[in-house]
């Protein structure tokens, strides 16, 4: 049987060079997420909780309210894309987190938001 609750999250990250400034260690990254409803009940994104942490593993945590301003209600099937944006010291880091979720009949459950890089082209090989 489909789990009623489940959610899936991808991400794509993008370098933004001219937001970015490398003699100030001052490193920009856009990321697009998009949140599909994997699950059998529709659900809200209430709020998220990231992690993201620096080549120096350096680590941020962001919490706050919904995405870009909303708080999406998914139904099943259903996908959100937005795009945001970070700042780091390094020219590499990663983020993950959750997204904690509403379903429809009042369960509350957490939607994990697997870890992507954030690279500046050509650091990595």
């Amino acid at each position: 049987m489909k789990n009623k609750y489940d959610i899936t999250v991808a991400a794509k990250s993008v370098f933004i060079p001219e937001q970015s400034d490398e003699s100030a260690s001052r490193f920009v990254f856009a990321y697009t997420i998009t949140i599909t409803n994997t699950g059998g009940m529709a659900a809200q994104l209430l709020s998220r909780h990231w992690i993201i942490t620096d080549a120096n593993s350096q680590v941020q945590e962001v919490r706050g309210p919904g995405v870009v301003g909303e708080q999406p209600t998914l139904e099943p099937k259903q996908s959100f894309e937005y795009t945001s944006g970070t700042a780091l010291a390094t020219a590499v880091g990663t983020m993950r987190g959750t997204y904690q979720m509403l379903a429809e009949d009042g369960t509350r459950f957490d939607a994990e938001i697997p870890e992507f890089t954030l690279s500046v082209p050509r650091v990595l090989h």
